[in-house]
Protein backbone atom coordinates (compact mmCIF):
# COMPACT_ATOMS: atom_id res chain seq x y z
CA UNK A 1 0.00 0.00 0.00
CA UNK A 2 1.19 3.49 -0.83
CA UNK A 3 1.08 6.42 1.59
CA UNK A 4 1.37 10.12 0.81
CA UNK A 5 3.23 12.16 3.43
CA UNK A 6 1.24 15.26 4.32
CA UNK A 7 3.46 16.98 6.86
CA UNK A 8 6.39 16.64 9.21
CA UNK A 9 5.64 16.10 12.91
CA UNK A 10 7.45 17.74 15.83
CA UNK A 11 9.66 14.63 16.23
CA UNK A 12 10.74 14.77 12.58
CA UNK A 13 8.62 11.86 11.30
CA UNK A 14 6.56 12.23 8.15
CA UNK A 15 2.82 11.91 8.82
CA UNK A 16 0.29 10.40 6.38
CA UNK A 17 -3.46 10.03 6.76
CA UNK A 18 -4.43 7.73 9.60
CA UNK A 19 -2.26 9.01 11.17
CA UNK A 20 0.62 6.90 9.92
CA UNK A 21 4.12 7.89 11.06
CA UNK A 22 6.96 7.36 8.60
CA UNK A 23 10.51 8.20 9.81
CA UNK A 24 12.99 9.81 7.42
CA UNK A 25 10.32 10.93 4.96
CA UNK A 26 9.29 14.40 3.80
CA UNK A 27 6.01 16.15 2.91
CA UNK A 28 4.77 15.37 -0.60
CA UNK A 29 6.57 12.04 -0.83
CA UNK A 30 4.78 8.82 -1.78
CA UNK A 31 6.12 5.83 0.15
CA UNK A 32 5.42 2.17 0.80
CA UNK A 33 6.23 0.08 3.85
CA UNK A 34 5.07 -2.41 6.47
CA UNK A 35 2.64 -0.93 8.97
CA UNK A 36 3.13 -1.83 12.64
CA UNK A 37 0.48 -0.06 14.68
CA UNK A 38 0.71 3.55 13.54
CA UNK A 39 4.34 3.34 12.46
CA UNK A 40 5.64 2.45 9.01
CA UNK A 41 8.66 0.12 8.81
CA UNK A 42 10.91 -0.97 5.91
CA UNK A 43 10.07 2.23 4.06
CA UNK A 44 10.72 2.62 0.35
CA UNK A 45 10.49 6.05 -1.29
CA UNK A 46 8.34 5.81 -4.44
CA UNK A 47 8.19 9.53 -5.23
CA UNK A 48 10.91 11.61 -3.52
CA UNK A 49 10.47 15.22 -2.48
CA UNK A 50 12.40 17.96 -4.24
CA UNK A 51 13.66 18.87 -0.76
CA UNK A 52 15.30 15.47 -0.23
CA UNK A 53 19.11 15.57 -0.19
CA UNK A 54 21.87 13.07 0.35
CA UNK A 55 22.74 13.22 4.08
CA UNK A 56 26.27 14.65 4.46
CA UNK A 57 27.08 12.24 7.34
CA UNK A 58 27.64 8.53 6.73
CA UNK A 59 26.29 7.70 10.20
CA UNK A 60 22.88 9.29 9.61
CA UNK A 61 20.75 6.21 8.95
CA UNK A 62 21.84 4.38 12.10
CA UNK A 63 22.68 7.24 14.50
CA UNK A 64 19.89 8.92 16.44
CA UNK A 65 21.71 12.23 16.88
CA UNK A 66 20.12 13.87 13.82
CA UNK A 67 16.54 13.57 12.57
CA UNK A 68 16.25 15.77 9.45
CA UNK A 69 19.62 15.53 7.72
CA UNK A 70 17.82 14.06 4.67
CA UNK A 71 16.12 17.43 4.07
CA UNK A 72 17.58 20.53 2.43
CA UNK A 73 18.77 23.37 4.64
CA UNK A 74 16.08 25.66 3.21
CA UNK A 75 13.37 23.13 4.03
CA UNK A 76 14.60 22.65 7.61
CA UNK A 77 14.83 26.41 8.16
CA UNK A 78 11.28 26.95 6.88
CA UNK A 79 9.94 23.98 8.86
CA UNK A 80 11.47 25.09 12.18
CA UNK A 81 10.24 28.63 11.66
CA UNK A 82 6.78 27.26 10.91
CA UNK A 83 6.81 25.20 14.13
CA UNK A 84 7.12 28.49 16.03
CA UNK A 85 4.53 30.25 13.88
CA UNK A 86 1.96 27.46 14.35
CA UNK A 87 2.51 27.42 18.12
CA UNK A 88 1.80 31.16 18.21
CA UNK A 89 -1.23 30.86 15.92
CA UNK A 90 -2.70 28.25 18.29
CA UNK A 91 -2.76 31.03 20.92
CA UNK A 92 -4.15 33.56 18.46
CA UNK A 93 -0.84 35.41 18.19
CA UNK A 94 0.74 36.87 15.05
CA UNK A 95 4.22 38.38 15.18
CA UNK A 96 6.95 39.34 12.72
CA UNK A 97 9.25 36.31 12.24
CA UNK A 98 12.88 37.06 11.46
CA UNK A 99 14.93 34.70 9.27
CA UNK A 100 16.29 31.77 11.26
CA UNK A 101 19.93 31.81 12.38
CA UNK A 102 21.50 28.36 11.99
CA UNK A 103 24.77 27.29 13.61
CA UNK A 104 27.38 25.93 11.17
CA UNK A 105 28.44 22.30 10.87
CA UNK A 106 30.94 20.95 13.40
CA UNK A 107 30.23 23.74 15.88
CA UNK A 108 28.70 21.86 18.85
CA UNK A 109 30.95 22.55 21.84
CA UNK A 110 29.18 20.05 24.10
CA UNK A 111 28.09 16.46 23.51
CA UNK A 112 26.87 13.57 25.62
CA UNK A 113 28.48 10.30 24.54
CA UNK A 114 27.30 6.83 25.52
CA UNK A 115 30.09 4.36 26.35
CA UNK A 116 30.14 0.68 27.29
CA UNK A 117 32.88 -1.85 27.86
CA UNK A 118 32.92 -4.82 25.49
CA UNK A 119 34.83 -8.11 25.29
CA UNK A 120 37.49 -6.59 23.06
CA UNK A 121 37.54 -2.99 24.31
CA UNK A 122 34.86 -0.30 24.48
CA UNK A 123 32.05 1.07 22.31
CA UNK A 124 31.50 4.86 22.22
CA UNK A 125 29.04 7.01 20.30
CA UNK A 126 25.44 8.15 20.26
CA UNK A 127 22.38 5.98 20.76
CA UNK A 128 20.92 4.58 17.55
CA UNK A 129 17.66 5.77 16.06
CA UNK A 130 14.80 4.68 18.36
CA UNK A 131 17.03 2.14 20.14
CA UNK A 132 19.47 1.68 23.01
CA UNK A 133 22.19 0.48 20.63
CA UNK A 134 25.37 2.55 20.69
CA UNK A 135 26.44 3.71 17.24
CA UNK A 136 30.05 4.79 16.78
CA UNK A 137 30.35 8.21 15.12
CA UNK A 138 34.00 8.86 14.16
CA UNK A 139 32.96 11.19 11.31
CA UNK A 140 30.17 13.07 13.11
CA UNK A 141 29.32 16.33 11.32
CA UNK A 142 27.84 17.95 14.42
CA UNK A 143 30.59 18.12 17.02
CA UNK A 144 33.44 20.62 16.98
CA UNK A 145 36.88 19.16 16.20
CA UNK A 146 37.99 19.64 19.81
CA UNK A 147 35.26 17.24 20.99
CA UNK A 148 36.60 14.35 18.90
CA UNK A 149 39.18 13.80 21.63
CA UNK A 150 36.19 13.38 23.93
CA UNK A 151 35.33 10.14 22.14
CA UNK A 152 38.69 8.69 23.16
CA UNK A 153 38.24 10.04 26.70
CA UNK A 154 34.89 8.25 26.90
CA UNK A 155 36.50 5.05 25.60
CA UNK A 156 39.22 5.17 28.26
CA UNK A 157 36.63 5.96 30.95
CA UNK A 158 34.62 2.89 29.96
CA UNK A 159 37.72 0.69 29.98
CA UNK A 160 38.79 1.69 33.47
CA UNK A 161 35.47 2.45 35.17
CA UNK A 162 32.65 0.99 33.12
CA UNK A 163 31.03 -2.44 32.94
CA UNK A 164 29.70 -4.63 30.14
CA UNK A 165 26.17 -4.33 31.52
CA UNK A 166 25.81 -0.62 32.28
CA UNK A 167 26.20 2.31 29.87
CA UNK A 168 28.32 5.28 30.90
CA UNK A 169 27.05 8.77 30.13
CA UNK A 170 30.02 10.99 29.29
CA UNK A 171 29.24 14.71 28.96
CA UNK A 172 32.10 16.52 27.24
CA UNK A 173 32.30 20.31 26.96
CA UNK A 174 34.98 22.36 25.26
CA UNK A 175 36.50 25.13 27.35
CA UNK A 176 39.33 27.60 26.89
CA UNK A 177 41.53 25.38 29.08
CA UNK A 178 40.65 22.03 27.46
CA UNK A 179 37.89 19.45 27.73
CA UNK A 180 35.59 19.45 30.76
CA UNK A 181 34.29 15.90 31.30
CA UNK A 182 31.49 14.71 33.60
CA UNK A 183 30.86 10.95 33.77
CA UNK A 184 27.79 9.29 35.29
CA UNK A 185 26.86 5.63 35.66
CA UNK A 186 30.37 4.36 36.42
CA UNK A 187 31.75 1.93 38.97
CA UNK A 188 32.00 3.08 42.60
CA UNK A 189 35.20 4.96 43.31
CA UNK A 190 38.04 3.20 45.09
CA UNK A 191 41.74 4.00 45.31
CA UNK A 192 42.65 1.97 42.23
CA UNK A 193 39.99 3.67 40.09
CA UNK A 194 40.95 7.11 41.42
CA UNK A 195 44.54 6.48 40.37
CA UNK A 196 43.46 5.38 36.87
CA UNK A 197 41.17 8.37 36.43
CA UNK A 198 43.87 10.81 37.54
CA UNK A 199 46.18 9.26 34.95
CA UNK A 200 43.43 9.54 32.33
CA UNK A 201 43.08 13.25 33.12
CA UNK A 202 46.79 13.83 32.55
CA UNK A 203 46.98 11.63 29.46
CA UNK A 204 44.23 13.54 27.68
CA UNK A 205 45.18 16.87 29.26
CA UNK A 206 41.63 17.43 30.50
CA UNK A 207 40.73 20.66 32.24
CA UNK A 208 38.48 18.81 34.70
CA UNK A 209 37.10 15.32 35.30
CA UNK A 210 34.03 14.58 37.44
CA UNK A 211 32.83 11.06 38.25
CA UNK A 212 29.20 10.62 39.37
CA UNK A 213 29.21 14.13 40.81
CA UNK A 214 32.56 13.83 42.60
CA UNK A 215 35.52 15.88 41.44
CA UNK A 216 38.43 13.63 40.44
CA UNK A 217 41.01 16.00 39.01
CA UNK A 218 41.30 19.53 37.70
CA UNK A 219 44.37 20.66 35.78
CA UNK A 220 42.82 24.13 35.32
CA UNK A 221 39.37 25.56 36.06
CA UNK A 222 37.49 25.26 32.74
CA UNK A 223 36.16 28.61 31.53
CA UNK A 224 34.12 29.96 28.65
CA UNK A 225 33.88 33.53 27.40
CA UNK A 226 30.59 35.35 27.99
CA UNK A 227 30.62 38.97 26.85
CA UNK A 228 33.58 40.68 28.50
CA UNK A 229 33.76 38.04 31.24
CA UNK A 230 34.92 34.47 31.70
CA UNK A 231 32.89 32.00 33.72
CA UNK A 232 33.78 28.58 35.09
CA UNK A 233 30.50 26.63 35.16
CA UNK A 234 29.98 23.87 37.73
CA UNK A 235 30.25 20.32 36.32
CA UNK A 236 27.34 19.48 34.03
CA UNK A 237 25.87 23.00 34.17
CA UNK A 238 23.74 24.19 31.27
CA UNK A 239 25.59 25.88 28.40
CA UNK A 240 24.38 27.12 25.05
CA UNK A 241 25.23 24.36 22.57
CA UNK A 242 27.30 26.46 20.15
CA UNK A 243 29.23 29.72 20.33
CA UNK A 244 27.23 30.89 17.30
CA UNK A 245 23.95 30.19 19.06
CA UNK A 246 25.09 31.89 22.23
CA UNK A 247 26.21 34.99 20.32
CA UNK A 248 22.90 35.08 18.38
CA UNK A 249 20.80 34.93 21.54
CA UNK A 250 22.95 37.51 23.35
CA UNK A 251 22.62 39.88 20.38
CA UNK A 252 18.84 39.44 20.43
CA UNK A 253 18.64 40.17 24.16
CA UNK A 254 20.83 43.25 23.82
CA UNK A 255 18.43 44.56 21.18
CA UNK A 256 15.32 43.68 23.19
CA UNK A 257 16.72 45.39 26.33
CA UNK A 258 18.19 48.40 24.51
CA UNK A 259 17.78 51.52 26.64
CA UNK A 260 17.32 49.64 29.92
CA UNK A 261 19.47 50.76 32.85
CA UNK A 262 18.34 48.22 35.48
CA UNK A 263 17.64 44.64 34.36
CA UNK A 264 16.42 41.54 36.19
CA UNK A 265 17.60 38.26 34.63
CA UNK A 266 15.23 35.39 35.47
CA UNK A 267 16.51 31.80 35.22
CA UNK A 268 19.95 33.37 34.86
CA UNK A 269 22.05 30.20 34.94
CA UNK A 270 25.76 31.03 34.91
CA UNK A 271 25.21 34.47 33.40
CA UNK A 272 24.85 33.93 29.65
CA UNK A 273 22.79 37.12 29.46
CA UNK A 274 23.54 38.83 32.78
CA UNK A 275 27.21 39.41 32.04
CA UNK A 276 26.87 40.80 28.49
CA UNK A 277 23.95 43.02 29.55
CA UNK A 278 26.02 44.31 32.47
CA UNK A 279 28.17 46.16 29.98
CA UNK A 280 25.37 48.74 29.71
CA UNK A 281 23.01 48.13 32.65
CA UNK A 282 22.98 47.02 36.27
CA UNK A 283 21.71 43.45 36.50
CA UNK A 284 20.04 41.37 39.20
CA UNK A 285 20.43 37.66 38.35
CA UNK A 286 17.95 35.12 39.76
CA UNK A 287 18.54 31.36 39.57
CA UNK A 288 17.64 28.30 41.68
CA UNK A 289 21.10 26.69 41.52
CA UNK A 290 23.52 28.38 43.92
CA UNK A 291 26.59 26.90 42.22
CA UNK A 292 25.66 28.57 38.93
CA UNK A 293 25.26 31.94 40.60
CA UNK A 294 28.63 31.51 42.31
CA UNK A 295 30.20 31.01 38.88
CA UNK A 296 28.36 34.09 37.58
CA UNK A 297 29.47 36.22 40.54
CA UNK A 298 33.10 35.15 40.21
CA UNK A 299 33.03 35.91 36.49
CA UNK A 300 31.61 39.37 37.14
CA UNK A 301 34.18 40.17 39.84
CA UNK A 302 37.06 39.41 37.47
CA UNK A 303 35.55 41.21 34.45
CA UNK A 304 36.38 44.76 33.44
CA UNK A 305 34.06 47.40 32.00
CA UNK A 306 30.87 45.98 33.53
CA UNK A 307 28.29 47.51 35.83
CA UNK A 308 27.03 46.07 39.12
CA UNK A 309 25.63 42.51 39.09
CA UNK A 310 23.80 41.09 42.11
CA UNK A 311 22.53 37.54 42.54
CA UNK A 312 19.61 35.80 44.26
CA UNK A 313 19.01 32.08 44.77
CA UNK A 314 15.30 31.53 44.17
CA UNK A 315 13.00 28.83 42.76
CA UNK A 316 10.93 30.86 40.32
CA UNK A 317 8.44 28.02 39.79
CA UNK A 318 7.49 27.75 43.45
CA UNK A 319 8.25 31.34 44.37
CA UNK A 320 7.91 33.74 41.42
CA UNK A 321 9.00 37.32 42.00
CA UNK A 322 6.02 39.51 42.87
CA UNK A 323 5.14 42.72 41.00
CA UNK A 324 5.99 44.95 43.98
CA UNK A 325 9.49 43.42 44.12
CA UNK A 326 10.05 44.21 40.43
CA UNK A 327 9.66 47.95 40.87
CA UNK A 328 12.75 49.85 39.86
CA UNK A 329 13.65 47.55 36.95
CA UNK A 330 13.09 48.83 33.43
CA UNK A 331 14.05 45.60 31.66
CA UNK A 332 13.61 41.84 32.07
CA UNK A 333 15.32 38.93 30.39
CA UNK A 334 13.72 35.54 30.99
CA UNK A 335 15.07 32.19 29.80
CA UNK A 336 13.04 29.39 31.41
CA UNK A 337 13.44 25.63 30.86
CA UNK A 338 11.10 23.70 28.53
CA UNK A 339 8.20 23.90 30.97
CA UNK A 340 8.09 27.66 30.47
CA UNK A 341 7.28 30.19 33.19
CA UNK A 342 3.54 30.81 33.24
CA UNK A 343 3.35 31.80 36.93
CA UNK A 344 6.28 34.23 36.63
CA UNK A 345 4.89 35.71 33.41
CA UNK A 346 1.61 36.42 35.21
CA UNK A 347 3.58 38.47 37.74
CA UNK A 348 5.53 40.21 34.97
CA UNK A 349 2.30 41.20 33.23
CA UNK A 350 1.16 42.87 36.45
CA UNK A 351 4.52 44.55 37.05
CA UNK A 352 4.36 46.44 33.72
CA UNK A 353 8.14 46.61 33.20
CA UNK A 354 8.69 48.44 29.89
CA UNK A 355 10.94 45.89 28.10
CA UNK A 356 11.03 42.10 28.17
CA UNK A 357 13.47 39.91 26.29
CA UNK A 358 12.34 36.27 26.17
CA UNK A 359 14.42 33.20 25.28
CA UNK A 360 12.78 29.80 24.93
CA UNK A 361 13.62 26.24 23.87
CA UNK A 362 9.94 25.22 23.58
CA UNK A 363 7.67 27.10 21.13
CA UNK A 364 4.50 25.66 22.71
CA UNK A 365 5.13 26.88 26.27
CA UNK A 366 6.58 30.11 24.89
CA UNK A 367 3.36 30.81 23.00
CA UNK A 368 1.32 30.14 26.14
CA UNK A 369 3.49 32.51 28.20
CA UNK A 370 3.55 35.13 25.42
CA UNK A 371 -0.24 35.24 25.47
CA UNK A 372 -0.13 36.03 29.20
CA UNK A 373 2.14 38.99 28.49
CA UNK A 374 0.12 40.20 25.49
CA UNK A 375 -3.14 39.96 27.45
CA UNK A 376 -1.36 41.99 30.14
CA UNK A 377 -0.67 44.91 27.81
CA UNK A 378 2.49 43.98 25.90
CA UNK A 379 3.21 43.99 22.16
CA UNK A 380 5.45 41.30 20.69
CA UNK A 381 7.77 43.23 18.37
CA UNK A 382 9.57 40.28 16.77
CA UNK A 383 10.53 36.63 17.10
CA UNK A 384 13.98 35.34 16.14
CA UNK A 385 14.39 31.58 15.57
CA UNK A 386 17.86 30.23 16.47
CA UNK A 387 18.89 26.75 15.34
CA UNK A 388 21.82 25.63 17.49
CA UNK A 389 20.90 21.95 17.07
CA UNK A 390 21.42 21.64 13.34
CA UNK A 391 19.66 18.69 11.65
CA UNK A 392 17.64 17.97 14.80
CA UNK A 393 13.99 18.67 15.62
CA UNK A 394 15.00 21.08 18.38
CA UNK A 395 14.51 24.81 17.89
CA UNK A 396 15.12 27.84 20.12
CA UNK A 397 13.89 31.38 19.84
CA UNK A 398 14.28 34.89 21.18
CA UNK A 399 11.53 37.50 21.29
CA UNK A 400 11.09 41.15 22.19
CA UNK A 401 8.12 42.56 24.15
CA UNK A 402 7.29 46.19 24.88
CA UNK A 403 4.45 47.76 26.83
CA UNK A 404 1.77 48.91 24.38
CA UNK A 405 1.70 52.48 25.73
CA UNK A 406 5.48 53.04 25.43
Amino acid sequence: MEYRINRLGHQGDGIADGPVYAPLTLPGEVVTGRLEGERLQDIRIVTPSEDRVKPPCRHFKSCGGCQVMHASDDFVAAWKTDVIRRALEAQGIAAPMRPILTSPEQSRRRAGFAARRTKSGALVGFHGRASDTIVEIPDCRLIAPALREGIEVARDAALCGGSRKAVLSVLVSDSLEGLDVAVTGGKPLDQALLTELAALTERHRLARLTWDGEGIAMRAAPTIAVGAARISPPPGAFLQATEHGQASLISAMREALSGASSVVDLFAGCGTFSLPLAQSAEVHAVESEAAMLQALDLGWRHASGVKKVTTEVRDLFRNPILPEDLKGFDGVVIDPPRAGAEAQCQKLALAQIPRIGFVSCNPVTFARDAKVLIDGGYDMLWVQAVDQFRWSTHVELAASFRLSHM
